[in-house]
This record gives C-alpha cells, structure tokens and sequence, in this order.
C-alpha cells in the first residue's frame, strides 16, 4: 500500500509533477541557522526624469499604473522606491527641478518625486524611500564642480531635502545616499552622519557610494570612523558578484541600481537572473531597477527600461511589461525583514534558487532557469552558461519540515513558441514527506510558498497606442497643483517651470519660466543652452508659435525650435531648427543647438522685458519665421534632421518666460 501512494501522488498536466525520474536533491532547512536579512525589492525614479511622463496621465490610468508597481498582492508590490533629489541638471533622460535653486531659496513642492513618494506610501505604508542626488545647483559647489570641496554646504543642501520630505509631506526618508557613481569623500561621508544626527535624523541610514565595490569597502574596513556612518554599502550592476572587502565588512550588501535593460520577455529574463543570484552569488539583500516605469519621451536615451512602460499620457496607453509579474514572484511572497536561508544555489543542470522565511513558520522558494541567450542583461552583461530541462528534488527540512502544501505559482517565457505566460496560479503542491519535485523547463520562474494572499492584479486593457497629438496647446494657465512643471514639457537642461508674473498680471499673468542662472554641478553632459523639448519626435512638417520674454538685459537670448533629434545625455549636440532672438536687437537661425551652424541671421529688434511672437515654419527643406505676425526670414535650407520634437529654450543660464505654446503638425 505504501508503494502504491507513492506511485499516486498527483500529476499535473501542466509540466510540474512529482517523479520518479532521476532528479538532482537540494535541501531547504533552518537547522543550521538563517542567512542574511532580506532588505526588498525596489524600483528607481530618477537618473533623470524617468517618471517625467507619469505625473501627466488622467485619472483612471495614473492610478492604475501606480497600483501595478507599488500596491501590495497586486503586480510589482516593490519594497522600495529610491528617487532622486533634483539638482537641476541632466543626468540621463533630462533633468529634475532642486528644492533649492539658489543658496536663499527653498521650495518643497517642484518636481513630481515628492508627489510619487506619497503615492507609493498611500499603496504601501511600509515601502522604504531612499534619496540619492546625481547632481547639485551651481551654488552648492561655489561654481565649481566638485561639491565635495564645500563638504558643510553638500550636507546642509542634502539634510534640508530630508527635513523638508518630513516637514511638508510628512514622508520619512529612510535612507540616503552620496553622489551617483562618483569618487566619494570619507569626510563629507562622516559630516553628513553627524548632521543627520545633530539633525534628530538618527533614524536615516547612509548608503555609500552607489558606485563599485571599491574603493568604499577597504575604505570602511580601514577607517572605524566611516564604518559607523555607513549602513549599507551599495553597488551599481555588480553582475550579481560581490567582493572579499565587502564581506568582510559585515554591512549590508546591496545592489542599489541594477537591470537597465529593455522591458520585453528577455529583459524579463535578465531581471530573473538578477533577483535569485545577487543573493545567491553575491549576498546582496536589495536590488533596484533602473528605472522604475519607462515614462520618458521613448527616443531619448535607454528606452523602455523601466519595470512597466507609460509613455503616452494623451492617450493613456500604458504596458504592464514581464518584468512586473518576475518582481511579483518575490515581492509578493516576501516582505523586508524575512531571512533568506543559508541553503540557497546553483541547480545542477543550470538557473539558481533561494528561499525566504518569515520565523515564523512561512517559506517561499524562488527558482529561475533562464538561459543566456534569453536573458541577456545589457547592464552588466552576466557571464554566459548552459541551462538545460531538468529534475529537481527539494527536501524541507528544520521547522519546514512540517509543511504540507505549497501554493505555485509559474511563468514561462516560451521564446521558441512566443506564447508567453506569467505570474500563473497552478493547483498547490501537496508535500509528501516534506519533499517535491518539479520538472523545470528552461526559461521558467517559479514560487512555491505558504503564503497566500498572492493575485495577478488586472484593470481593464488602457486605450490603444496613439501619436501625440498632431495641433498642441498651452498656454500655462492651467495649473496642476502637485506639480511644478507644464505636462509633456521634458527639460534637457535647465529647469521650466510654472511662474506668476506680476509685472505684467494682464495677457502674461502665468507663463513658464526657465530659472537656472548657472552651470549646475552636473552628472552628464549638459549643454550651454537650456532647452524642454514637446510633442512627437516624427514631427516633420509643423509651426511652431510662441510668446518670450527675455529677462537678461546685455546676453538675453531664447529660441523656440523644430525637428530637435536628440535629448539627454547627447543633448550637447541636438539638431534641428532653431529660430533664436536677441536682446541687443538680433536673431539668427541655426542648424544646432549650439548655435554655430548658421542658416540665417540679422536684426530683429527685440529687446530685453518686451514681450515678442515668435513663429517657426518647416516643411520639407525650407523653414521660414515670423516676429509679431510679421515675415522676418523666410526659405531658409534644412537638409537635416529630418524629424524631431519641437522645443523651447534659452541661450545661456539665464531667466526667460515663454506663453502661449503651440505647435500646428503635419501640414
């Protein structure tokens, strides 16, 4: 009789089966002690304006892609959300507003993190928020770039954003990082301890540097003074490694920006791999992707990298991309503060496993079995292996060993079919013995645990895919009050914001003002020109209108532009068509960004704190402008780009206001 239960324990016909195969044997037990604490699963909004789009989508779709990353047994239910503190500057996609754009001024409500902070916390009261600057306004560094060299200004610039999350929107920062992937400085590190202390910021923890392994961990191993400040030591695609320096400096190992790959099934993949085997290879107990939602314009740079995909708000499409449902296999199962188990690793025929206990009496197991050439992970690149259809027996052992079912659930990638599956609930797994077998194909997740509040959240397909719409307007009188920015405006370099100008509170009451007036301590490459970009980088044939108004007497200059064919960090050398005027009564049309391709040029007349329209034609390969409503140049040649967005812009770092936008395309 007992060899006939053993012969009748249940098949599934799914693929996953108990069998009699032969099967290489992996124990999961708590006898010997626990492993490292789990620390969560985020996503990264910033190294830049990755969430720019976001903020402008209409209610029902905002909220509903905001419950697929953050709301918990839903879709991604992160652990974490890092954002970063706005510094004014490029730093990959555009750039995101400081709350201080001058060194006597402080405002707590530009930009859009603080508002995607409060949302996350609305879904998620536990999620854990992380600050990180990539770059500092110009005064932070008294015009130099290196901020480091005023150690008590960083700090005091930093602490203040922390303050301010608490003071005006009641957010707790848990933990802050140094500056993005740069050299760090062991004393800024150790003044920034004793003023968050000072502070009464005890509670926030330091991650240093968000860069390599080294030169940090020797650094803490050899200093007693800077092992106390730092609290996590946070690596940036570590390839899922660590190094001996790290391990033995017993902090927290984290890799705190990681993935960066685009977001089909193979990014998916890649994403897998890196969410078993940083533990596995490398202990690491939190990782974040960059970015968290591809919700940029998608010709910038690094496109669909995020978790999910929302890039177009005027037609409030959005794609709930495989990455979500492989973060929800852990997510979903598992909460900051469970261990993982000492017994996790490699399986034999290839793909990895772990597994994660509550204490107190909860297990959920994560296997992946992806494939090199279906996983590839651009940023690191993983070393390449075989995985081939195995057998895999798990025999629960210490206080699991009680368990009698599991709930599972399973994705599969099918490259070979294209006929993807994920995040599948399959029938629980009745235990015997506290032993299970699974037939595991290649490329397939899955989650066996006794958790089960799990669900593959779902909402109503978004409306379809549409263009940007082909006539645009706005004349920056509609005010969205959580939000500093005009929509779909993506500033490349300087910062455009919403301004009321009382000088002239009739016809140009509100406007959008461009507010950087110096060189910020910059992450990327950011050019000497301000400009936001708009509207659909196909745009051929179009008219772009718009009111300026120069604020700088002897070097004012703005421009509104056509056909702008790149943006983040190549912004420096953006083509198109760009139509500029001067204070000192000049104007000239260029082929570049930088001015020095000159199509056209001479006297325009205008002045500084006068009101001017300026209109820019193109079509084909003439472009033709207009001052006032009347012809100022006209036929002008353009042999390239052929397409771009349109944009708006200033000549240097300088104050500048622009009203009444419009762009009329494909005519």
């Amino acid at each position: 009789m007992e060899s006939r239960a053993v012969m009748s324990v249940i098949v599934w016909f799914v693929g996953l089966s108990l069998s009699l195969c032969s099967s290489h044997a992996y124990d999961l037990t708590d006898k010997g002690g626990l492993g490292r604490l789990f620390d969560g699963i985020g996503g990264l909004s910033g190294g830049g304006a990755t969430s720019r789009l976001l903020v402008n989508y209409a209610e029902p779709y905002r909220s509903q892609i905001l419950d697929f990353l953050f709301k918990p047994a839903f879709g991604a239910a992160l652990h974490i959300l890092k954002v970063e503190i706005g510094g004014d500057a490029q730093t990959t996609d555009g750039t995101e507003p400081s709350h201080m754009h001058y060194e006597n001024d402080e405002n707590y409500f530009r930009g859009y993190e603080w508002w995607l902070m409060k949302e996350a916390k609305k879904r998620n009261p536990n999620i854990t928020l992380i600050g990180l600057p990539w770059a500092f306004p110009g005064w932070v560094g008294h015009g130099k770039s290196w901020p480091y060299d005023f150690p008590d200004i960083t700090v005091a610039y930093v602490v203040k954003w922390i303050l301010g999350a608490k003071q005006y929107h009641d957010l707790d920062i848990h933990y802050v990082g140094i500056w993005n992937e740069r050299s760090f400085d062991s004393k800024y590190i150790k003044l920034l301890r004793y003023t968050l202390d000072k502070s009464g910021l005890e509670r926030v923890r330091i991650i240093a540097s968000d860069n390599l392994w080294e030169p940090i961990a020797l650094s803490v191993l050899l200093d007693p003074e800077l092992s106390s400040a730092v609290d996590v030591i946070g690596a940036h695609y570590p390839g899922t490694t660590t190094v001996t320096d790290a391990l033995k400096s017993q902090k927290k190992l984290w890799s705190s920006e990681d993935y960066s790959t685009y977001n089909d099934e193979v990014g998916g993949g890649c994403w897998a791999r890196i969410l078993n085997q940083n533990y596995v290879n490398g202990l690491m107990t939190a990782t974040i992707s960059w970015n968290l939602v591809a919700s940029y314009y998608e010709e910038l740079p690094f496109s669909r990298n995020g978790l999910m995909t929302a890039e177009e708000p005027w037609s409030g499409h959005y794609v709930v991309e495989s990455p979500i449902w492989i973060t929800a296999h852990t997510t979903q199962f598992s909460q900051p503060g469970w261990s993982y188990l000492q017994t996790v690793g490699h399986l034999e025929q290839g793909g990895s496993y772990v597994a994660l206990t509550d204490g107190k009496g909860n297990l959920t197991v994560v296997i992946e079995t992806m494939t090199h050439d279906h996983s590839v992970c651009i940023r690191p690149p993983l070393p390449p292996f075989n995985v081939t259809s195995q057998n895999a027996t798990f025999q629960l052992k210490g206080s699991f060993a009680s368990i009698l079912e599991l709930q599972v659930w399973r994705s599969q990638f099918n490259f070979k079919t294209k006929k993807p599956s994920f995040f599948e609930k399959l029938t629980p797994l009745k235990l015997l013995d506290g032993s299970f077998t699974l037939h595991l194909a290649e490329d397939e997740v899955y989650t066996l645990t006794t958790v089960t509040t799990g669900q593959k959240g779902t909402y109503p397909a978004p409306p379809p895919s549409a263009r940007f719409p082909q006539v645009y307007k706005d004349n920056f009188n509609v005010r969205n009050p959580p939000f500093s920015e005009a929509p779909n405006f993506a500033d490349q370099t300087g910062v455009f914001e919403y301004y009321i100008n009382l000088t002239d509170p009739g016809q140009h009451l509100l406007t959008l003002r461009q507010v950087v007036t110096q060189r910020p301590v910059t992450w990327a490459s950011d050019a000497d020109q301000t400009i936001s970009v708009v509207g659909d980088f196909q745009w051929q044939n179009l008219t772009v209108t718009c009111d300026v108004f120069m604020e700088s007497v002897k070097t004012g200059g703005v421009f509104i532009a056509a056909r702008v064919n790149k943006g983040g960090q190549s912004i420096r050398s953006a083509r198109g068509v760009f139509y500029w005027v001067f204070a000192d009564g000049t104007y000239k049309v260029t082929n570049d960004l930088a001015g020095q391709s000159v199509l056209a040029e001479g006297q325009s007349g205008t002045r500084a704190y006068g009101w001017h329209t300026l209109t820019l034609t193109v079509k084909g390969q003439y472009a033709s402008g207009l001052l006032n409503g009347y012809p100022l140049w006209k036929n002008a040649v353009v042999l390239t780009p052929e397409n771009g967005w349109a944009a708006i812009g200033t000549h240097s770092f300088e104050l500048a206001q622009f009203d009444n936008f419009a762009v009329v395309a494909g005519e």
